[in-house]
């Protein structure tokens, strides 16, 4: 395996667990490319998973890997600002702490990816000195004295549901991101075009929320329905969900209308704040493609603004 970015770190570690040395940033000084916390796995010269700089550090870091592996003890590096090493600088001008895991616990991270698959938002522990692994319940990204912290939380997932070329464009967008993601409609060619893009797809038989279908805080619930008849009875069950973001394509009228249908079926005004409609940071975007990154950046926007 060449170096990727793409792959997931945690995974090509357990995959590997005779080769495997985790890096992480364990310190930051001034702006990063990449944050506290974040993860690359090296497996030699010039094999490794994730990123942890823009491309400016990762030889070194595989170099430095190695060393520390061969004297079976954890190691930090420091690169950029107050970095020994002039001749590999950061364009972004910050610094940064390396730490090097020549012998990550590999119980702890396949418990770790075991939550992750599951969705359960988890911190893992690191002593920086002895490499030592915990996972704990609660517990933000942070480094004091030589504990670092990493909070990982479930990566943002899509409902989509719908039928047409928004629905199916949008969950494509998604799914090209990297996104989990479930697109349901009536309708088979917006299925077949859903699968033809990678995304998982479910045959939607009626206008309803199934019953089965697990939605937590990091979850967003997106409607692209021309035929607005379908949304209330998806949207009423989706507000009784952790779902982070709720929303329906459509114009000023179809969302008042919307709303008052769903008054009228018992949704509080609580209830009603929460949905999103029209969807999309571009006002009246005429075309697929435009409302789905519309849509996907609205999305993302308020998974930030709720983080910060």
């Amino acid at each position: 395996m060449n170096g990727t970015q793409f792959e997931d770190p945690i995974a090509v570690c357990l995959a590997h667990p005779d080769e495997a040395i985790l890096a992480v940033i364990a310190g930051v000084d001034g702006p990063s490319y990449r944050p506290l916390g974040a993860c690359m796995t090296v497996l030699g010269k010039k094999q490794y998973a994730g990123t942890l700089s823009s491309g400016c550090v990762e030889a070194d870091i595989c170099l430095h890997a190695l060393e520390a592996k061969e004297a079976q003890a954890p190691k930090t590096v420091r690169y950029g600002k107050g970095s020994p090493f002039f001749d590999i600088q950061l364009p972004c001008g910050g610094g940064l702490d390396i730490l090097l895991l020549p012998n990550p616990q590999m119980d702890v991270l396949r418990d770790l990816q075991d939550r992750r698959d599951a969705r359960e938002p988890v911190s893992l522990c690191i002593d920086m000195t002895s490499g030592a692994m915990s996972l704990h319940e609660e517990g933000a990204t942070a480094r004091e004295g030589d504990t670092l912290t990493i909070r990982f939380e479930p990566e943002p997932r899509f409902l989509v549901f719908g039928k047409g070329p928004e629905a199916a464009t949008f969950a494509a967008l998604v799914e090209a991101a990297g996104y989990p993601n479930l697109l349901l409609s009536p309708d088979t060619e917006t299925l077949q075009s859903g699968t033809a893009a990678g995304c998982t797809t479910q045959h939607l038989k009626s206008a309803q929320f199934p019953d089965d279908l697990a939605v937590d805080h990091r979850t967003a619930v997106v409607l692209f329905f021309h035929d607005h008849e379908w949304e209330p009875p998806i949207l009423m069950p989706a507000l009784q969900t952790d779902a982070f973001y709720i929303g329906a394509q459509g114009s000023h009228a179809a969302n008042a209308a919307r709303l008052e249908t769903m008054r009228t079926m018992g949704a509080s005004d609580a209830d009603i704040t929460r949905l999103t409609g029209p969807v999309g940071l571009i006002p009246s975007a005429r075309d697929a493609r435009t409302l789905a990154i519309s849509v996907l950046s609205e999305v993302l926007h308020k998974l930030n603004e709720a983080r910060a």
